[in-house]
């Protein structure tokens, strides 16, 4: 076997591996079915179930027992700052793990400045004790490769180190899922800047599933993924190419072919062109070529 041989199927098993066990998210309000869901994904795919303005987690917790029903594994998004109180938060939690048989949570602190009722961030909801309570023993934790667009990096930090200092002290296990990017460096980056800062938790890198550029644009800029929207807008300056596809294999194959590939525990899809479509991209994308 030449080198480049070998590089080769060093390259296809890294991608494979990345591929294994992928995460997708949904929507609270994406109304498919048991049957359906069966018929999109294997069986104990993880889905986590997002927390826009607007939902409720009695909606979050339905679609939560629907993914359940058809042998996925739900992962709900908690929104501190949409939380009216600790009693809701108690609910909520009771409700996920009683109705969806649900372990782990991700948590996020919500997109509104002012927080409806007592919880400001992520934090401050561990701090109840409310995840163990209901049997939740995994809690998911935001990064952000390209930073935040209205907390400075030094903030971020010092959050991430505090939540995972307290989940460990208080028994729960944690993993990371970043915020989305359209190109490698930001991600392998900031990969390497929590590793040497101490954080051992495993990482998902966070992509975008296909849609179109001018869809992916909008997220972008509403996420504040300034830097590598830069790279997906390269090229596509007309509204004409605006209007055409993307979907993150360039970024994969990357991430694939970096040394650090070893540090990334997975990939997780948000779905801005759509569930069902980035669940019949990733079933083509896994399948090996002819």
């Amino acid at each position: 076997m030449t080198g480049a041989t070998a590089a080769a199927f060093e390259a296809q098993g890294a991608l494979a591996g990345l591929l294994r066990g992928a995460s997708l998210e949904m929507s609270a309000r994406d109304r498919a079915g048991e049957e359906a869901l069966r018929a999109m994904l294997p069986p104990g795919t993880v889905v986590h179930i997002n927390h826009a303005p607007g939902d409720t987690h009695h909606g979050i917790i339905a679609a939560a027992a629907r993914l359940r029903r058809a042998g996925l594994i739900p992962v709900p998004h908690v929104a501190a700052r949409y939380l009216a109180s600790y009693t809701q938060l108690n609910d909520c939690l009771a409700r996920a793990a009683g109705e969806a048989a649900v372990d782990q949570a991700f948590l996020v602190a919500g997109d509104v400045d002012r927080p409806v009722g007592p919880f400001d961030s992520g934090l401050a909801m561990l701090a109840t004790g409310l995840f163990q309570r209901h049997g939740i023993r995994r809690v998911g934790l935001p990064g952000y490769p390209e930073g935040h667009p209205k907390l400075g990096q030094a903030v971020l930090d010092d959050a991430l180190r505090a939540k995972l200092a307290f989940a460990r002290a208080n028994g729960l296990e944690t993993f990371i899922v970043t915020q989305f990017s359209f190109e490698p460096a930001p991600i392998l980056d900031w990969l390497d800047r929590v590793r040497r800062m101490g954080v051992a938790a495993p990482v998902r890198v966070g992509l975008a599933g296909p849609a179109s550029i001018s869809t992916l644009a909008r997220f972008a800029v509403r996420c504040g993924v300034g830097n590598s929207l830069k790279a997906l807008l390269g090229g596509h300056a007309s509204i004409a190419r605006l209007l055409v596809e993307a979907g993150p294999e360039p970024v994969i194959r990357a991430l694939a072919e970096a040394p650090a590939r070893a540090e990334i525990a997975g990939l997780h899809f948000f779905t801005f062109g759509g569930f069902r479509r980035t669940a019949a991209w990733l079933g083509g994308f896994r399948r090996p070529s002819p």
